[in-house]
Protein backbone atom coordinates (compact mmCIF):
# COMPACT_ATOMS: atom_id res chain seq x y z
CA UNK A 1 0.00 0.00 0.00
CA UNK A 2 1.22 3.48 -0.90
CA UNK A 3 2.54 5.57 2.20
CA UNK A 4 1.43 9.39 2.82
CA UNK A 5 3.73 12.06 4.76
CA UNK A 6 2.10 15.00 6.30
CA UNK A 7 0.93 16.64 8.68
CA UNK A 8 -1.87 16.12 10.91
CA UNK A 9 -3.15 19.69 13.09
CA UNK A 10 -4.99 18.75 16.21
CA UNK A 11 -7.42 21.42 18.03
CA UNK A 12 -8.25 20.36 21.75
CA UNK A 13 -11.09 22.77 23.43
CA UNK A 14 -11.80 20.50 26.59
CA UNK A 15 -7.20 19.59 27.40
CA UNK A 16 -8.23 18.22 30.93
CA UNK A 17 -10.89 15.52 29.52
CA UNK A 18 -9.20 14.74 26.07
CA UNK A 19 -5.51 14.62 27.50
CA UNK A 20 -5.63 11.40 27.86
CA UNK A 21 -7.48 9.90 25.91
CA UNK A 22 -5.96 11.73 23.02
CA UNK A 23 -2.15 10.40 24.38
CA UNK A 24 -3.14 7.03 24.05
CA UNK A 25 -4.35 7.33 20.32
CA UNK A 26 -1.29 8.63 20.01
CA UNK A 27 1.10 6.22 22.05
CA UNK A 28 -0.83 3.33 19.84
CA UNK A 29 0.28 5.07 16.31
CA UNK A 30 3.75 5.70 17.80
CA UNK A 31 5.07 4.25 14.71
CA UNK A 32 3.60 6.50 12.64
CA UNK A 33 4.66 9.68 14.13
CA UNK A 34 7.89 11.17 12.81
CA UNK A 35 7.35 14.51 15.16
CA UNK A 36 5.02 16.03 17.79
CA UNK A 37 4.56 19.70 18.72
CA UNK A 38 1.90 20.94 21.19
CA UNK A 39 1.08 24.36 22.26
CA UNK A 40 -1.32 25.41 25.05
CA UNK A 41 -2.84 28.81 23.64
CA UNK A 42 -4.31 30.27 27.32
CA UNK A 43 -5.82 33.20 25.40
CA UNK A 44 -8.50 30.95 23.40
CA UNK A 45 -8.89 28.60 26.44
CA UNK A 46 -7.17 25.88 24.11
CA UNK A 47 -4.43 23.62 22.91
CA UNK A 48 -2.85 23.01 19.29
CA UNK A 49 -1.17 19.82 18.54
CA UNK A 50 1.15 19.41 15.05
CA UNK A 51 1.84 15.92 14.08
CA UNK A 52 3.83 14.87 11.38
CA UNK A 53 3.10 11.94 9.87
CA UNK A 54 4.39 8.98 7.55
CA UNK A 55 2.23 6.04 6.99
CA UNK A 56 -0.54 4.35 4.97
CA UNK A 57 -4.03 6.26 4.26
CA UNK A 58 -5.19 3.76 6.26
CA UNK A 59 -3.12 4.17 9.38
CA UNK A 60 -3.28 7.94 9.29
CA UNK A 61 -7.24 7.81 8.57
CA UNK A 62 -7.95 5.15 11.49
CA UNK A 63 -5.80 7.63 14.02
CA UNK A 64 -7.31 10.88 12.56
CA UNK A 65 -10.98 9.04 12.80
CA UNK A 66 -10.26 8.05 16.24
CA UNK A 67 -9.02 11.45 17.87
CA UNK A 68 -11.58 13.46 15.90
CA UNK A 69 -14.29 11.30 17.86
CA UNK A 70 -12.98 12.56 21.16
CA UNK A 71 -15.89 15.14 22.34
CA UNK A 72 -13.74 19.02 22.16
CA UNK A 73 -11.47 17.55 19.70
CA UNK A 74 -11.30 18.79 15.89
CA UNK A 75 -8.45 17.30 13.37
CA UNK A 76 -7.60 18.07 10.29
CA UNK A 77 -4.29 16.29 7.89
CA UNK A 78 -2.60 17.45 5.03
CA UNK A 79 -0.83 14.51 3.27
CA UNK A 80 1.07 14.16 0.03
CA UNK A 81 2.35 10.50 -1.75
CA UNK A 82 5.96 9.45 -0.67
CA UNK A 83 7.93 8.72 -3.65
Amino acid sequence: MERRIGVVGILVEDRQHAAGKINSILGEYAEIIVGRMGIPYREKNLSVIALIVDGTTDEIGAMTGKLGSIKGVQVKSALVSRK
